[in-house]
């Protein structure tokens, strides 16, 4: 970040950037250790990218976030209510409830978010030779486009035996994931009293679906049909793909273009339809459209993995912001992308 800009225009990750190197690194350490590996990835990202940073622009993001906690919590009164609160608003109910119960029950980690943490190869190898339905636990329980990447390093059979399973998954008993925690050499976080974990279902599995290449995602969908043609129309249903986008609200295609950058965006853009151009073009201002015109036409032939890897980062972002609550996404069956 070399030019000045207020507080206003920087994305969230870039001011939790700055928030952190304001605090040093003994405390910005602490911060991180509540962090999920994707969050440190890219605040760790946008921190190391720091350049010039003003004097303006660190007292305007601290004097925001002291404005915003001012404004949601007195410190020390009514903690507990205000972390659930804000951890619910931050992640949704689903993904806030064992968050939750490990910090005001003080919990250790479970052994399956160590999981989170490694790479999707690793993770493969880690289950490769456990039983089918443990093997759908533990991709249910990842997040979507890690899990596409650890279902990536099986064969189709496998991978079609697990998607089935992670669609028929809705509630796990707490003894089966103390078991599973026990494989991977780790405590089960919480009593084994507690309630049943909704884990998987088909909305799970089509979040999964989107983050496969567009090959394995069209074989895998096809063996789904020939077993059961319903489930494969509702795992269709509730995937979105890049050509989705054109049917995203304009408020919400201009939040998410702040957040792309210029090169992934044209190089997405060489392999997506009018309607999603269009919708582009229209939310940016004349002279940034016709930049971006231009870039499209000067660029050369492109390979289509590379449009596809484009698309997938735009696509990770948009959910990303949706889940966050930032934008809206209504999926409903994608067409391949080209």
């Amino acid at each position: 970040m070399t030019e000045t800009r207020s507080a206003s225009k920087m994305t969230k990750v870039e001011k939790a950037a700055i928030l952190l190197l304001s605090l040093g690194e003994t405390d910005a350490a602490q911060v991180l250790r509540h962090l999920g590996p994707k969050e440190v990835q890219k605040v760790g990202m946008a921190m190391a990218g720091m350049r010039n940073v003003q004097r303006e622009q660190v007292e305007q993001v601290m004097g925001e976030f002291v404005e915003i906690v001012g404004d949601q919590t007195s410190l020390g009164v009514g903690a507990d209510g205000y972390i659930r609160k804000m951890l619910t608003q931050a992640l949704g109910e689903d993904k806030a409830g064992n968050l939750i119960d490990r910090i005001l029950l003080g919990g250790n980690t479970s052994g399956l978010d160590s999981l989170k943490w490694m790479e999707p190869r690793a993770v493969a190898d880690v289950i490769r030779y456990e039983h089918p339905q443990i093997q759908a636990i533990v991709v249910a329980y990842l997040d979507p486009d890690q899990a596409g990447e650890v279902l990536s390093h099986f064969d189709h059979k496998v991978r079609l035996d697990i998607v089935l399973r992670v669609s028929s998954l809705n509630t796990v008993q707490p003894a089966a994931l103390k078991e599973l925690n026990q494989i991977l050499e780790k405590q089960f976080s919480g009593s084994s009293n507690t309630s049943r974990a909704a884990l998987g279902g088909v909305k799970r599995a089509a979040d999964i679906m989107n983050f496969l290449d567009s090959s394995v995602e069209g074989q895998l969908m096809d063996a789904i049909r020939d077993i059961d043609e319903d489930l494969s129309m509702q795992i269709e249903d509730l995937m979105f793909v890049f050509d989705n986008l054109a049917d995203v609200d304009d408020r919400g295609i201009q939040a998410l273009l702040r957040e792309v950058s210029s090169d992934i965006l044209v190089l997405a853009l060489k392999g997506a339809d009018e309607g999603v151009k269009d919708k582009v073009f229209k939310n940016m201002s004349k002279r940034a459209s016709e930049l971006l015109r231009d870039d499209l036409e000067a660029k050369g032939p492109v390979r289509v993995s590379d449009v596809e890897t484009a698309q997938k980062e735009i696509l990770t972002i948009a959910r990303r912001m949706a889940e966050a609550g930032e934008i809206v996404l209504g999926g409903k069956g994608g067409e391949e992308m080209v």
